[in-house]
């Protein structure tokens, strides 16, 4: 056999050897591929946001696409500060330049973070599918915590409190994702500094994952921050609220007692990524610098959204599906426990064959709750109510008088996907 036949060795780390593609990412090449074919699909499954960038923050990356220097490894001072700023007038933290850190997105800040803090990873179910493959990458260890339906899916403080009793004094990072990805459910102000009174009882360490907080549907969001202030880590981000997902940046607000690990990820972060780009830096300056046009767009983006998720959850529970109250972000989760029967006789028995059928049936693209942590058998599903044209939609809001409501003759002309494709399931549902 010649050199050039021989077949190269290649060893996998067993920490990614059964890695496969973000379900998030597989779903929109899936649905993207689907598309090419000729089929029609709705797409469900990619949680992107419809919305442009606003164009004052697309104006501030023209005038800076310029910039070619490598930027501090932390991130621009001047966003640092901003971002400080805003943290101290929107969470009333005592916080400056000093404690935040810029990466080319939340994703990888987070992935920095559980790689120089040596502890258990906390995630309640469900959640964000990559918190746990980062976790299994590094070889930390994770910690499921169920969440019940009658708790709209959300962690509870007692749960928290016999996790960390159980084994007490071990370090652990808990993460909090609210609003919430997969469920849209926010957490009340009552459940917040409970959750934070037992965080600080065990010494726990939150990361608070706030990137749909500006998405909140009444503007509303309230940090955990405010009431763990010593514990905590902010996470956010251009990616939701600013629809910039592809300009990849994300921010981290540390408190000063946690300085050290702020300082040992910018260590990691000079050996691995060096700076995130630059020109997208200086437009996030004026992207969370805010103005009377970007708090427009917000309550704009807010409000769309939120009728599109009350009409999708209206047919949904016509139907007998259970669903959380929609209460930020862009997603629905779905439960089809009383169709179980029914599926079972068409040969479904799990939410990832309840996906797979639904799209080959009806076109419409989703993700299966075991993607987001929860049993095979449970017949939940992730729906992101996105698959719509922001900029259109955005522009047709801003004609309506200020407190008329948007109606679902609007939603049917800006919006069809998402109620034809709502349709599309409960009728397939009927016809079981």
């Amino acid at each position: 056999m010649s050199k050039q036949n021989e077949k190269i060795n290649v060893s996998l780390n067993l920490n990614v050897r059964n890695l496969g593609t973000s379900a998030t990412l597989a779903i929109n090449e899936r649905s993207n591929q689907l598309i090419r074919e000729g089929k029609k699909v709705v797409k469900f499954g990619l949680g992107q946001s419809p919305f442009p960038v606003p164009p004052q923050v697309v104006e501030s990356l023209q005038k800076n696409a310029f910039q070619k220097d490598y930027l501090p490894v932390r991130g621009l001072y001047q966003l640092r500060e901003t971002i400080a700023r805003f943290n101290r007038k929107a969470h009333g933290l005592q916080c400056t330049a000093e404690d935040v850190i810029i990466g080319p997105g939340s994703k990888e800040l987070i992935f920095l973070l559980q790689m120089v803090y040596y502890g258990d990873l906390v995630i309640p179910t469900p959640s964000w599918v990559s918190y746990s493959p980062q976790a299994q990458i590094i070889g930390r260890p994770v910690t499921w915590v169920p969440t019940f339906e009658e708790d709209n899916w959300m962690l509870t403080p007692e749960k928290l409190d016999i996790i960390c009793r159980a084994d007490p004094g071990r370090p652990r990072i808990v993460i909090l994702n609210y609003p919430n990805n997969p469920t849209g459910a926010t957490y009340t102000l009552p459940r917040l500094k409970e959750i934070a009174a037992v965080a600080r009882r065990h010494k726990v360490i939150l990361i608070s994952d706030e990137i749909y907080g500006l998405l909140h549907h009444k503007g509303q969001h309230v940090s955990i921050s405010r009431f763990y202030p010593e514990g905590t880590i902010i996470s956010s981000g251009l990616s939701k609220w600013c629809g910039a997902g592809g300009w990849r940046l994300g921010t981290f607000t540390f408190p000063p007692e946690l300085r050290e690990l702020l300082d040992a990820m910018a260590a990691v972060a000079s050996e691995t990524y060096t700076a995130t780009s630059a020109p997208i830096q200086y437009a996030a300056i004026t992207a969370f610098e805010g103005s009377p046009e970007i708090d427009e767009y917000l309550r704009l983006s807010r409000k769309i959204l939120h009728a599109i998720a009350l009409a999708m959850v209206k047919r949904l529970r016509r139907t007998f599906v259970r669903v959380p109250d929609p209460e930020g972000g862009f997603y629905l989760f779905p439960n089809f426990e009383f169709y179980k029967q029914k599926l079972i006789e068409h040969d479904i028995y799990t939410s990832v064959e309840l996906c797979s059928r639904l799209l080959a049936d009806t076109g419409v693209a989703m993700l299966s709750g075991r993607d987001f942590g929860r049993q095979p058998e449970e017949l939940t599903v992730r729906m992101a109510y996105v698959d719509f044209d922001g900029t259109k939609a955005l522009a047709e809001a801003g004609k309506l008088n200020g407190t008329k409501e948007i109606t679902e003759t609007f939603l049917k002309k800006y919006c069809p996907n998402m109620i034809n494709g709502t349709n599309l399931i409960c009728d397939w549902l009927k016809n079981l």
